[in-house]
């Protein structure tokens, strides 16, 4: 009786899960078609400003680097591509005057705190703006859509939502039926942050077959204590952060925690962009050892002092 119930119960959730994924196609192409609708009349720009690493990706991998005529310090720091490109300030420091300079047709951003006064600057300047923060791995789908619409590069757009799309069917698929791993991926170490409920890791993680220890705290990165992550016991600890003490060494100060570390490169997993199906074959091979199966993603060998 017990087992029945278990695998009815489990029914019902893949169940909800199939629904939600239903309903996130339907909310992409809605934004695909919405955005289109309000490009089709608009010519592409050709002087984009991007003042988000994300938005900066994307429009990369879209073939739109030609279009950037300046980007944030972060992009032009992880972006060899745009590495020689105007800086124009972060996302707690833009400058305005450094945007202007460049006569840019279009500035892409995201609707932070931070820069909600610097777009209200740039609206009263007449400056075409992209204002998009995907949280979800359906979001980033709807937002790489809709940039490609915007820059002129719509089949690009739908190339890469398609794969996208298609590495996270791929990897539920080779999930299903297997034991999860209680798995938890940590952005930033002191003060914890995590990712958690909602967000494209929270999807990615359930494709790759883990559970999200995170789940249940509230918000998309939400901080954590100590004594909750001593609480939680992952099995698994991702370390996507970009402290210099090796991942392993540093967790090994809380001889408590019994999980297995792994160090990703930081940015990997945690940037909502165009890349996610590498990020989600790195996550798969970081599930490996812990379902008892060998090899690994070639693509991303393991970094010294890190478990593969």
């Amino acid at each position: 009786m017990a087992a029945a119930l278990g695998r009815s119960d489990a029914l019902a959730q893949e169940l909800c899960r199939r629904a939600v994924r239903r309903r996130a196609a339907i909310f992409v192409a809605l934004a695909l078609s919405a955005a289109a609708l309000r490009a089709s009349a608009e010519p592409a720009p050709q002087r984009v400003v991007s003042l988000n690493p994300s938005l900066t990706a994307m429009a990369l991998a879209l073939g739109a680097g030609d279009q950037l005529v300046g980007v944030d310090d972060f992009s032009a720091r992880q972006e060899p591509a745009v590495a020689q490109l105007p800086r124009v300030g972060g996302l707690y420091d833009p400058s305005l005057e450094a945007v202007v300079a460049l006569r840019p047709d279009l500035v892409m951003l995201v609707p932070s705190a931070e820069q909600r006064g610097f777009q209200e600057q740039l609206a009263a300047l007449g400056i075409a703006r992209f204002v998009a923060n995907p949280v979800s791995y359906d979001e980033v789908l709807a937002t790489i859509g809709a940039l490609g619409v915007r820059l002129g590069r719509a089949r690009e757009a739908e190339a890469r939502v398609a794969k996208l799309r298609q590495a996270r069917e791929r990897a539920a698929a080779a999930s299903a039926g297997r034991a999860r791993v209680r798995a938890l991926l940590v952005i930033q170490r002191d003060p914890l942050f995590v990712a958690g409920p909602g967000t494209f890791v929270d999807d990615m993680l359930r494709a790759a077959g883990a559970t999200n220890v995170a789940a249940d705290l509230s918000g998309p990165w939400p901080r954590a204590s100590r004594e909750w992550l001593l609480a939680a016991q992952p099995e698994l600890i991702l370390d996507s952060t970009d402290e210099p003490e090796p991942a392993r060494e540093f967790w090994a100060r809380w001889p408590a925690l019994r999980g297995r570390v792994v160090s990703l490169p930081a940015g990997l997993v945690t940037l909502p962009g165009p890349q996610l199906d590498r990020a989600l074959a790195r996550l798969e091979a970081a599930m490996r050892p812990a379902l008892g199966q060998s090899g690994s993603d070639p693509d991303w060998p393991s970094p010294a002092g890190s478990e593969p």
